[in-house]
């Protein structure tokens, strides 16, 4: 796997390089006791994107530089706040590693790299640092001259100037040094990197709004729906390279991400047309499963595992932890295996592909133009009903197999319940926030149940593979025990969960 940083860093318009009088002294900014100069470097990078520029306008970059301490590949990518990882690759030629075109595989849909700018920067660089000498913070003063590389582009100069964290500063010394420096009529740059600006200023791709989106009246219903859609089709293409490297959590934020976009294009049919969106929830709804092999696995093995633990030493009879260890290492495999060849499917490009149109040219219905309060309102009182339902039925039937199947399935629709009331939150405040809460609580307790009967399950499997090698099989069932015993107890809980979530359904507010 490729190494990577993350990076820290504030972006700021300045004057000029060469004189800086009007830079303000920073060794006044506590605890900056000294700023050492270094060596001026020459920079020349060549970014790449798609003809479109699909890697910029999801804030992302890739290019191929030389000068300075880093030669090679970089590919950023953005994390909240200041924040952005840096994925480096060697610099044996000047394609684009294969490793790094994967990596921007969901921002670039299949479409083919070249290059779109030649950016040479004059660094001027200074070294802040604590009285003990170590660097908390380095200043760039960049004379930046950019060519663009696309067809009639243009040329365009300026001075920037980046603070960027070292290993001995912390985010309060960006913001002092930002006090500072506003104080001198220095602010930040309006452009979040280089490249956006040089494109900015020589092309107007970047500037080209899809009619669809702009004909999307303010505050209306459509509004609210698309601004969710979009924030979830925007966390899964960001998302796809953490699950190609295989960061934690980033495979369950992904299928997460994915199940709430499939119960919001459900949900709210009466604003985005479904000749639309179903075949984009069918293809959510397979990107999901796939995913959950490999996740549900994660949580089984991380339950075993402590379950194990935890017992008394007196408790665990035979190669309990060997066994276990076995049976995770063939199941992660495959997990990973299933993970990896989705990505890999032309299935999956295409889903992104679709939800690129989605986004760019949203399929409304009449009554997406609506009031949110009248239209996302009925949008959730159906889905409560849906919920009412499935969980009454589920309460209705004795313990058992089948009541494990009803609550599982009333689970499901617990979840689409509580992601409309996600959507519908900034417009309906409160009584959607609350319902969100106690459908919430419906949900982790039917969860949780549901989990004992899956765990279970394993035991018994893995207490017959235990037994037919000769071993003990005492320990799996003290194991089957307690999760049953577990399940029991989140069973009970239930019935009083689900009826706070009903009188949060039943509120005058919430009906209005």
């Amino acid at each position: 796997m490729a190494p990577s940083i993350r990076e820290t860093e504030r972006k700021y318009a300045a004057p000029a390089a060469e004189d800086i009088s009007w830079l303000p002294d920073l060794t006044g900014v506590d605890p900056v006791a000294s700023i050492a100069r270094r060596k001026v470097q020459e920079l020349d990078a060549v970014y790449y994107d798609t003809d479109d520029l699909r890697l910029t306008r999801t804030g992302a970059s890739l290019r191929c530089r030389t000068g300075g301490t880093d030669d090679g590949w970089h590919l950023k990518l953005p994390l909240p706040g200041d924040n952005r990882e840096e994925i480096r690759g060697p610099l044996p030629s000047h394609d684009v590693p294969e490793e790094l075109r994967e990596l921007v595989l969901s921002r670039t849909r299949g479409a083919g790299l070249r290059p779109v700018m030649r950016i040479r920067t004059t660094r001027s660089l200074r070294h802040l640092r604590n009285i003990e000498g170590n660097v908390l913070a380095k200043l760039s003063m960049d004379m930046v001259d950019a060519s663009s590389l696309l067809e009639d582009g243009g040329h365009a100069t300026w001075t920037a100037m980046e603070i960027e964290l070292a290993d001995a500063g912390g985010p309060v010394l960006l913001d002092a040094i930002e006090k500072a420096l506003r104080k001198n009529g220095v602010d930040r740059a309006q452009s979040p990197s280089k490249v956006v600006r040089a494109l900015a200023g020589t092309t107007p791709l970047l500037e080209q709004t899809p009619e669809a989106v702009s004909a999307v009246t303010a505050g209306s219903a459509a509004d609210h729906v698309l601004a969710y859609v979009n924030r979830l089709v925007d966390a899964l293409v960001d998302l796809d390279p953490a699950v190609r490297r295989d960061l934690p959590d980033a495979v369950h934020r992904m299928r997460t991400t994915a199940r709430r976009l499939r119960g919001c294009l459900r949900s709210y049919r009466s604003v985005l047309d479904r000749d639309v969106t179903d075949p984009i929830r069918r293809d959510l709804r397979w990107l999901a499963s796939e995913l959950g092999t490999e996740r549900d696995h994660e949580v089984l093995r991380e339950r075993l595992t402590s379950g194990v633990r935890e017992l008394p030493g007196e408790l665990v009879l035979g190669p309990v932890t060997a066994r276990l260890q076995t049976w995770d290492a063939a199941q992660l495999a495959e997990g990973r295996r299933r993970t990896l060849d989705a990505l890999a499917e032309p299935r999956y490009l295409d889903l992104l592909e679709r939800l690129s149109a989605l986004t760019d040219q949203p399929p409304l219905r009449p009554k997406a133009a609506g009031k949110p309060e009248k239209v996302l309102t009925k949008a959730l009182l159906k889905e409560y009903g849906r919920l009412a339902q499935r969980m009454d039925r589920a309460l209705d039937i004795p313990t058992g197999a089948e009541r494990d199947a009803a609550i599982h399935h009333a689970r499901k629709a617990a979840k689409r319940l509580r992601y409309a009331a996600e959507a519908a939150r900034p417009a309906l405040g409160k009584p959607a926030r609350r319902l969100g809460k106690r459908v919430k609580a419906v949900q982790q307790a039917s969860g949780a149940q549901h989990d004992g009967v899956v765990a279970r399950d394993a035991l018994r499997r893995l207490a017959l593979s235990a037994h037919a090698a000769g071993e003990p099989g005492f320990t799996w069932g003290v194991l089957h025990g307690q999760e049953g015993a577990a399940a029991e107890a989140r069973e009970r809980q239930l019935p009083e969960a689900w009826a706070r979530t009903r009188a949060a359904a039943q509120r005058k507010a919430f009906r209005r």
